[in-house]
């Protein structure tokens, strides 16, 4: 729910290695309104959902790999109550263990934006930076936007994040990486 405080890597959401689903129900007030509706990691990897300009943004930080991959609504955003997302469609691995697929922006169930994209296989921060809701942390995810980056003019009435698929594990690198540590 919004404002409340971020919460670490360690027990929020996995979205690591699986598809997954990110919608939130907000109301737009007024036309400025703009801000992180979620985010997830820092500078150095996550992703973020958030409305600039009037239109929706998915940016997702690789690494800290620059440009950042990003999908944008075409269109404004219009007043009134909307139910907003992203989901990613994991399709196979990468030569590192990057999960590959196709990533698609949403508003009102109708798709707005999408294409391929790569999610990176490990935690977006060692420490700090968690799941934030209506902002983001001071180390913000992407260069779009200044951090915290508050929602305003609007209300954030709740996100949800949907990973039921179960996460794919290659079971030979697992192996090779628990042989490794003995």
């Amino acid at each position: 729910y919004p404002g409340a405080s971020p919460v670490p890597e360690g027990v929020a959401v996995n979205v690591r290695g699986r598809s997954y689903k990110i919608l939130a129900d907000v109301e737009i007030k007024d036309a400025d309104c703009a801000g992180v509706i979620f985010a997830h990691g820092s500078r150095f990897g996550g992703h973020a959902l958030f409305i600039k300009d009037r239109k929706l943004y998915y940016v997702y930080n690789f690494l800290g790999i620059k440009p950042e991959q990003k999908f944008v609504s075409p269109e404004p955003l219009s007043p009134g109550k909307h139910t907003v997302g992203v989901a990613f469609i994991r399709e196979k691995s990468g030569k590192y263990g990057e999960s590959i697929g196709k990533t698609q922006l949403y508003v009102d169930e109708k798709v707005v934006a999408e294409g391929p994209m790569k999610t990176q296989p490990g935690h977006f921060t060692l420490g700090g930076d968690g799941l934030c809701v209506g902002y983001d942390s001071e180390d913000k995810v992407s260069e779009e936007y200044e951090a915290p980056n508050r929602f305003t003019d609007g209300k954030l009435l709740g996100v949800g994040i949907d990973v039921s698929e179960d996460v794919y594990l290659d079971l030979e690198k697992e192996a090779a990486g628990a042989l490794a540590r003995d």
